[in-house]
């Protein structure tokens, strides 16, 4: 088996280094853009209260998405997208989990008052 004498050990070349590297500098970008974005809008009080929540909401999921695309390389073709399925299916057991806690808990808070 014969290599580039470009590749490291890892099998790696100077134009797969550099494209990696400007896909974690584009994630980073990314996730500053959206944390800043949710920081000014708390600080300022972007359109009230309601305004602020539904822009966090949309920040955190997008933030959520960049994270899985450019740091955790989860994307939607081939093996990828059975990994994505993965962790959809660990995200419904959390939310179904701790959303029946809470459920369980306020109807236990509502019946002792």
């Amino acid at each position: 088996m014969t290599r580039d004498s470009r590749e490291d050990e890892a099998g790696t070349t100077p134009e797969d280094a550099a494209r990696e590297k400007r896909s974690y500098l584009m994630g980073f970008a990314v996730s500053l853009a959206l944390t800043l974005v949710a920081f000014a809008a708390v600080i300022w009080d972007l359109g009230g209260q309601g305004a602020v929540f539904v822009i966090l909401g949309v920040t955190a999921l997008l933030q959520i998405a960049a994270q899985f695309r450019w740091f955790l390389h989860i994307g939607l073709r081939g093996q990828a997208r059975e990994d994505l399925q993965l962790i959809l299916f660990t995200a419904l057991i959390l939310s179904l989990m701790a959303g029946g806690t809470i459920f369980i808990l306020a109807n236990l808070a509502g019946r002792m008052h």
